[in-house]
């Protein structure tokens, strides 16, 4: 391999300690991130669906699975607000037999875990409340399966009954003789349009919840008490019309991340033990199966190539917007493109475990998990709506008793505050606004495992990067090999015997380069990993040892002349490699060979470093190389801050300390890696970012953000999105209180009528909505 100049080369690491995801071996990559995080992965909680609770409980954290309990998955479609899920909270948790519940309310799921005979008692339990819960196919559907809900319902009796309160209106305005005419269509109205509002009203004020149902149900009764009988009907029919409105508008947002599935197609052609080929559900297709794979398809189930060579788009799942040439012994992602060729692959998992599965699972899981801004809204929606509902109350007897005012216009006020106390529009605007920043990020080759990281994004001041896999290809080579004891002759072979033994890429690098050269492999034994140094070894019973640049001084086998040597080597970029004999028979440790090795930078490294310093996040590589080459590729790559010599520990300490300056500028810091190697560093940042995490269980799983390809360029599009979800947060939250405060004027001043004050409360939710459905928009 040619030797490269300092600007495009970039050296991986030693065995042992230079290699940038700073763990030696795999026996070593024992530490999982997602146990280590030690900031609060926040608990599940629904999104609010038209007919908000304003005064429910916080959800609660998902529970594990308690040992020796089953779970059952109901699909509940009125289940999609807090006050819903407190009223089955409180019906379910003293049931006996029932061990824990876990909610998704923005998909309407509830999986219960039980140690009950049949779940009949639970759908039963959850029917008394006036919800039906459909039993799914397993508990790990958590949503994928489209149900109708809201588009089942018939429209005929709403515009029947808008039409009664048009009359009522009309009456009134033309004042009819008949005095009952206004009194029998606003009732007719209430019984075509407003009886689920009555029966959900009711349910919520009997289990103590003053939800929009309720507070809707108390207006109009009110209303009609004191014979405001249009005011009364349209406010019903408004109200019943926009809530239909809001229920499509939310589905939007649902089948944002369920839409993913259909990228994958239903069936797929596998290959008969008679040799034909058969088209067959997906669902069914084994793991190892034939599958065949023409021009224009859908790649329907992972796999890896068998015969044939083609292009794929792979823009479903990673994101890349190039197709990816594929042969065989390439990994093949369910829901990718065939471009060309035809293609035979093996089915590596099964449907519902493919990488797009994971992906969407994944996201659904994060649709439980509650932004910082969210739970302030929710803790704000607590304390508002009994606060409101008492000043109405206030309004409608204080006047009258203390000033002599009239009854019913004071009555009637306070209608009107009680139409609009709901904070539905608030309360609404964050988890819609979340969930579809969450499916854009999907469709972007961006997996985030929660709101909370979604919304952190835009305060990233500072991003720590390993090398080897990240910035550069994480396939290095060996440049350079010298002989330093003649009367060793077989060094090399020993070294390659040692580097056959680790997974490490220069390790890697040193044994590929023997085998070329049909350098012969020696029997080791006592072979063990050597943290921070490299991986040492017994052959024809004399120790040796296969490390980096501090093993030599460790070992007190560094003189001035071979430290000058390593010095010029690694000021080129390349990593040292050094093989050495261990003391023995009064004997000092000796040097035996050195070995040069490098790695080439991604072009796309430096790009996404250039755009990181645009959006004003400064860079820091932390590496386990040697100083002189953290310094080289620091130079290549444009980032602001490089250290070399840098043990699991150190990286984890230079993150903490570093989010300790950041933090008291409101900043934050993340961390990008492979999700398991630098688990101590993942665990101290803000934000842990993996590369590369497309068909790899463990990074989908542990890390924060994972990127499905090895495009760091993806990470400046994390913080854009971050930055314009945050954005239409702030928009949302200023929209739905600015037009409450407005409309609390207006009633206090008696300009406010009841059917203005559903259009500004129904009117506010629908513009949160369509403001956070932009981000689902594809670009």
């Amino acid at each position: 391999m040619a030797r490269s100049t300092p600007d495009n080369v970039l050296p991986p690491v030693v065995p042992g300690h230079s290699h940038d995801h700073s763990h030696d071996h795999p026996h070593d990559h024992s530490h999982d991130h997602s146990h280590d995080h030690p900031h609060d992965h926040p608990p599940a909680d629904a999104c609010c669906g038209g007919g908000c609770g304003a005064t429910a409980t916080p959800a609660a954290p998902p529970l594990a699975a308690p040992a020796g309990t089953r779970a059952a998955a109901f699909r509940i479609d009125a289940m999609d607000c807090p006050t819903e899920e407190t009223l089955i909270r409180n019906k379910l948790g003293g049931m006996a037999g029932v061990a824990a519940l876990d909610f998704n309310l923005m998909q309407r799921v509830l999986t219960v875990h039980h140690t009950l005979d049949s779940t009949d008692p639970v759908v039963q339990a959850i029917g008394s409340l006036g919800m039906k819960a459909e039993p799914l196919a397993g508990a790990a559907d958590d949503g994928t399966q489209v149900a109708a809900g809201e588009a089942r319902k018939p429209w005929w009796p709403l515009a029947l009954g808008g039409a009664a309160a048009l009359g009522a209106e009309l009456a009134e305005w033309f004042n009819v003789a008949t005095p009952y005419l206004p009194a029998a269509l606003a009732l007719a109205t209430v019984l075509l349009a407003g009886l689920g509002v009555y029966r959900k009203g009711w349910i919520a004020v009997r289990n103590g919840n003053l939800n929009i149902n309720a507070l809707m149900s108390i207006a109009v009764t009110g209303a009609m008490f004191i014979g405001q009988w249009p005011e009364a009907a349209m406010v019903m029919a408004l109200f019943a019309l926009a809530e239909r409105i809001e229920a499509a508008s939310l589905d939007r947002a649902r089948n944002a991340v369920r839409g993913l599935m259909a990228m994958a197609p239903e069936q797929a052609t596998v290959l008969q033990p008679d040799g034909t080929w058969q088209a067959v559900p997906a669902r069914t297709v084994t793991v190892g199966a034939t599958v065949r794979l023409r021009p224009g398809e859908r790649v329907a189930l992972d796999g890896r190539v068998m015969r044939g060579q083609s292009a794929l788009d792979q823009a479903p799942i990673t994101g890349e917007s190039v197709p990816v040439d594929k042969s065989p012994g390439d990994a093949l992602f369910a829901g990718s493109i065939n471009q060309s060729g035809e293609l035979e692959y093996a089915v590596t998992a099964p449907a519902n475990d493919s990488t797009l599965s994971r992906i969407i699972h994944a996201v659904e899981a994060a649709q439980g998990s509650r932004a910082p801004t969210q739970r302030f809204v929710d803790q704000f929606a607590r304390i508002y709506t009994p606060v409101v509902f008492a000043i109405a109350v206030g309004i409608a007897v204080v006047p009258p008793l203390a000033m002599g005012a009239p009854w019913l216009a004071w009555i009637y006020k306070a209608l009107v505050l009680l139409v609009i106390a709901c904070p539905c529009a608030l309360v609404i605007s964050t988890p819609v606004t979340i969930v579809s920043g969450l499916a854009a990020a999907a469709r972007r080759g961006i997996l985030i495992k929660g709101g909370v990281y979604l919304e952190q994004g835009h305060r990233l001041k500072w991003l720590a990067l390993d090398k080897t896999g990240t910035l550069t290809h994480g396939k290095p080579a060996q440049t350079d090999f010298a002989l330093l004891a003649d009367d060793v002759p077989q060094a090399r072979a020993i070294a390659a015997s040692l580097a056959g033994r680790s997974d490490h890429p220069v390790s890697r690098a040193v044994a590929i380069a023997a085998d070329a050269d049909g350098v012969a492999r020696l029997d080791v034994t006592d072979f063990a990993a050597v943290p921070g140094q490299g991986v040492g070894g017994a052959v024809d019973g004399v120790a040796y040892r296969l490390g980096n640049h501090r093993m030599i001084h460790d070992l007190g086998a560094c003189s001035p002349a071979l430290e000058a040597r390593l010095e010029a080597i690694e000021r080129q970029g390349r990593s040292i490699v050094m093989l050495a004999a261990l003391p023995a028979g009064g004997q000092p440790a000796r040097a035996l060979a050195l070995f040069g090795v490098a790695d080439t930078v991604r072009e796309s490294s430096r790009q996404a470093i250039e755009q990181l310093h645009a959006l004003g996040v400064r860079t820091l590589m932390l590496s386990g190389d040697n100083a002189h080459t953290a310094q080289a590729i620091g130079k290549a790559v444009g980032i602001d801050e490089a250290r070399g010599h840098q043990l699991p520990q150190d990286k984890a300490d230079a993150l903490a300390a570093l989010a300790d300056q950041v933090h008291g500028q409101g900043g934050k810091v993340g961390m990008v890696g492979d999700g398991i190697n630098d688990a101590p560093a993942l665990a101290r940042a803000d934000i842990g970012f993996a590369m590369g995490a497309a068909g790899t269980d463990t990074a989908i799983e542990t890390a924060d953000v994972a990127l499905m390809d090895d495009d760091l360029r993806k990470i400046p599009t994390f913080v854009r999105l971050s930055r314009q979800t945050s954005t239409i947060l702030r928009q949302n939250i200023a929209l739905s209180l600015v037009i409450k405060a407005v409309f609390l004027a207006l009633t206090l001043m008696g300009l406010g009528t009841m059917w203005m004050a559903v259009f500004a409360d129904m009117g506010a939710s629908l513009l949160v909505v369509f403001n956070g459905l932009r981000l689902t928009r594809k670009g």
